[in-house]
């Protein structure tokens, strides 16, 4: 099984594929689009997306591992699930996840995150898909993402309150052209692993 490792070549505005992200406070889904303003530098533009919708989902090339913004960079260490996790690099890096998702209205989108509540229902989600993906040969998982549901958690300074999104597979289906395989990711079925 290929690790999924980030290739240590640095990337290229060119290279870096649009992201959708979920804000686990406000419980918002939101696409990120970049682009280059009149002085040539970079912006992002962020819109929300309604909900319910679907998407394709490369659940069979989840990558797990460490992911850090403290430099306002993100620095992924990752690899594929059932890979041998990276080394935790700094203090700074939270365990995450990282996973491609493909429609129509959104294109090629990376989803990433090192939110706890989150990591929680991808879990469920990469369980679901593994339960289901031997009588899915060659396919792929949409993914209906419905709403958000409410999570309280107590803690020391009191009680503090996040929304996990609410998703689920719907159907399988063969894995469109707008979402290719990722270099040096496997493209048969991995054993049944959970993320963490």
């Amino acid at each position: 099984m290929s690790l999924g490792i980030v290739n240590e070549k640095k990337a290229t505005a060119g290279d870096i594929i649009d992201i959708v992200k979920f804000d686990a406070k406000a419980g918002d889904f939101l696409r990120v689009d970049r682009s280059q303003n009149s002085a040539g530098a970079w912006e992002k533009n962020e819109t929300e997306i309604s909900l319910p919708t679907r998407f394709v989902m490369d659940l069979a090339n989840t990558e797990v591992g460490w992911i850090s913004f403290a430099t306002g960079v993100p620095d992924f260490q990752m690899t594929v699930v059932g890979g041998k996790m990276p080394a935790r690099p700094t203090e700074d890096h939270k365990q995450g996840f990282r996973v491609r998702l493909y429609s129509d209205d959104l294109g090629l989108r990376e989803l990433s995150s090192s939110a706890k509540t989150i990591i929680r229902e991808l879990d469920a989600l990469h369980t679901s898909y593994e339960d289901d993906a031997k009588d899915n040969d060659g396919k792929v998982p949409v993914v209906e993402f419905s709403g958000t549901k409410p999570i309280k958690i107590t803690t020391p300074q009191g009680e503090l309150r996040f929304k996990a999104p609410e998703w689920r597979i719907v159907e399988w289906v063969s894995r469109p052209d707008g979402l290719p395989v990722r270099d040096g990711a496997e493209q048969s079925e991995p054993e049944g692993k959970d993320l963490f």
